[in-house]
Parts: structure tokens; sequence; C-alpha cells
């Protein structure tokens, strides 16, 4: 039984019942499977457009990724802007990343507009280096007001010490449109409005077959079925082998997190800022304040789930300790981890898998954002108003290299990580011989 773990989240979590497992055969518009952000936003945008709509959870409400990630709600993707250009041509990746603003806007928004409650939005997230390479963000920042009137604030090595107090950061890129917040939060906030709404939502209804006759399906589940025109299959990096030919074009990948002890006064020796903060390294750090003087700190990305809290902890706090060296003797309050979907190619899987049958899964751990536009692309596509999903024409679904996958995903993933020491370590050296 999937149920929520021990997490900084789930501690804090807005008061929710269990919902009822499906034990009967019920008919709706549209079967969504898996009641994370990117069912759940699909629900909404598709009830929304006066369809009806039924989602199946293994679980509970967001217990995967969506709800113990880190919270950061950024423009982009997974994949980098430079690359998508490359494959998609300069048109289709402009398109792509207005795509994913809208999707920030659309999480600020329905906390506004619905007035969901513990998940208020704070604003800013500094992009840190940790190497020298001014000259280069600053070219980042003008292409970014030039190609795609988004503008970012670059912050000099003092800039960025004035906030983040360590000597691990040289410069910075400031995103004042981005926010972070708690997602379990806006989660079970989401799931509320579905049902009152319409919507119903079935906890511990994992499905097991999808049965498809005469251009409808039947989604069945160890006690019950849905009887729908479509399906939507929102997995992510949960989904075992039912999800068939889905299942082969992604890989779980899992990340890791930590909440410290409250740190009082010893806050202001380490920041003064409330921005989030993500470094540029492959399996980056990223963290931010929580409940005014905690650090709720992620990092590490491997093909190896630990569940080992107290490995967990001892992992994430030699990475604080090696940026905010003054925070020795912390202490782990929680540990936990995740596993995030990974396609290949590092995009979602946005689009038509047959006839009624789509999928909106696979964020690679950017999903804050592209989840609810992704959900809102597919329930566009099925009330036949746009055709926005051909903007991920490119991003098939690439088999994942089977048992031989994570493996290869964890070589070529210790080969960056040497990459980045290398760099690191370069540029510390010559910091310290200009000093």
């Amino acid at each position: 039984m999937h149920t929520y773990n021990n997490n900084y989240y789930t501690a804090t979590m807005n008061a929710t019942a269990e919902r009822a497992a499906l034990t009967r055969h019920v008919q709706a518009d549209v079967c969504i499977i898996g009641a994370g952000l990117a069912g759940l936003s699909t629900a909404w945008e598709l009830l929304a457009r006066g369809r009806s709509v039924v989602l199946l959870e293994a679980g509970r409400v967001a217990w995967g990724a969506s709800g113990r990630n880190g919270g950061f709600v950024l423009q982009g993707w997974s994949e980098g802007l430079s690359a998508i250009e490359r494959r998609c041509g300069p048109a289709t990746a402009a398109a792509l990343f207005k795509l994913s603003l809208e999707g920030v806007d659309s999480v600020r928004d329905m906390i506004a507009r619905h007035r969901f409650t513990g998940c208020a939005a704070t604003p800013g997230k500094l992009s840190v280096v940790r190497y020298e390479d001014g000259d280069n963000l600053k070219r980042v920042r003008d292409r970014m007001a030039r190609d795609f009137d988004f503008h970012l604030d670059y912050l000099d090595r003092q800039a960025v010490q004035d906030k983040l107090k360590t000597e691990r950061y040289f410069q910075a890129l400031r995103d004042s449109h981005g926010f972070h917040f708690h997602p379990l939060n806006y989660c079970l906030g989401l799931a509320g409005l579905i049902e009152r709404n319409g919507g119903m939502i079935h906890e511990q209804s994992a499905m097991v077959s999808v049965d498809s006759r005469d251009g409808r399906h039947r989604v069945s589940t160890d006690r019950g079925s849905v009887d729908c025109a479509t399906v939507v299959y929102c997995c992510g990096g949960y989904g075992g082998p039912e999800f068939g030919k889905l299942h082969r074009a992604f890989l779980p990948i899992a990340t890791y997190a930590v909440l410290t002890e409250p740190l009082g006064e010893r806050l202001a020796d380490v920041m003064r800022t409330t921005d989030a903060v993500g470094d540029n390294r492959r399996a980056s750090d990223y963290y931010r304040i929580v409940e005014g003087d905690r650090l709720l700190w992620g990092g590490r990305i491997t093909t190896r789930n630990l569940q080992d809290e107290k490995r967990l902890g001892q992992l994430l706090t030699a990475d604080i300790l090696d940026v905010y060296p003054q925070l020795r003797g912390i202490r782990i309050d929680k540990a936990w981890s995740g596993l995030m979907g990974y396609a290949r190619h590092k995009m979602p899987h946005i689009g038509p898998l047959g006839k009624g049958l789509w999928a909106c899964t696979s964020f690679g751990g950017h999903g804050m954002n592209t989840a609810p536009i992704g959900g809102r692309v597919i329930a566009e596509a099925i009330c036949g108003e746009t055709d926005r999903y051909r903007l991920f024409d490119a991003y098939g679904l690439q088999w994942n290299g089977g048992p031989l996958g994570p493996a290869a995903a964890q070589t070529v993933y210790a080969g960056l990580k040497l990459m980045d020491m290398f760099q690191e370590t370069r540029s510390q050296r010559r910091a310290t011989q200009n000093n």
C-alpha cells in the first residue's frame, strides 16, 4: 500500500481525509491514471471545460514526487533551452519557453483565485555558479531578454556573498518571476477543488489494465473499473510495467532532501535572502528557508533510491557543510527521497499514445510548472480547442535502455560529477591566488 512518507511536507500538510478505493463499475468522459500534480491539473482543466472525470491513484493524492520535492516553481524545462533550440528550431523553442512561463503563472493564479491555504508563494530564485563564469551569465541574461523577453538580474560575486555567506559561489542570475511553495498543500487544495466541482478521486486504486474496444476504454483496478472515452496516463517515476511502452520510455531517477533543525540566529550566518537557491552542477544542490529558520536542502541524483534516513542525513549534511562550514554540528530533523520520471531526451511525454489515449508524464525534476501546463495542453487537445501538444512532436517515446538503462545513466552522472569537480577546483584555486 502506497502512502505518505515521513518528510517536512507531510508533517506540515493540511488535514485531508483518506479517499475511498474504487470498488464498482463507473462511467466518465475521461479517466486519469495518477493523482499527482499532472493528473490533478489535467482533471481540473477538463472539469473547467465541462468534462466528467475520474482519477485513479495507486497510493494517496500527491504521495510521490509531486508532494515531496523542492517546491520550486520556475520557468523552463528539464532540458536546457539551447538544446531545445537545436532539436526543434528557434520558433518552437520560443513557444515552449512561453508555455513554461504560462505554467508558472497558472499555479500562482490558482493559489490566489481559489484561496488555497498552506502554500503561499515566496518569490525569487538565485541560480548560482560554483566557478568563475560571470561573462557567460551576462550573455545568458542578455540573450534571454533579447530573444525571449524574459528578464533576469545579474549578481556579481560580492552581491552573491552579501546574500549567501559562502566562498563556494561566484556569480548568480536571479529569477524574480518564479517562486517556491508547499507542493503537497497545493495538490491537496487542487484535489479538494476537483471534488467540489464533481470530479471523483479514488485512492489505493492502482490501474491494472486498460482495454480498448469500439472507441471506448475500460480501465480496471483490482476491485472496480471505469468506462470512458479517453484515458490520460500521468504515472510519474513510480509507474510500473502495467504502463507498457510508456514505462519503457522513462527512467526512475532518485533525488534526496533533508530538513534541518531550527537555526535561529545562526541563519543570518548563512543566508540573508528568502530566495530559493540552486547551483549549476549537473546534480545540483537546491535549498530554501522554510518555517522561518530551517533549511530544506535537496540534491544528488542517482538511479539508486536510498531509503536509509540516517545515511541520507549524513550525505546531505556533508553537502551542506561543503557550502556552509559555519553550520558544523547541525542536526537533521527529517530526511527523505523521491523518484522522478526522466525521459532520455529530458523533456516530458505530452501527447497522444493512440485513439483516446494520452500521456502527461516524465517531467524530469522540473514538474511544478510543466505538469500544470501539460495538463492544460492535454485538456485543450481532448476538447478540440488547440493542438499545442504538437510542440512536443520532436520528443517521442525513446527506449530507456531496459535493464541496462539505470546503470548507463549512473555512469553518465558519475562522469558529469567529475567535470563539475574539475571546473570548481580550478576556479577555487584561481580565486585563492587572486586573493
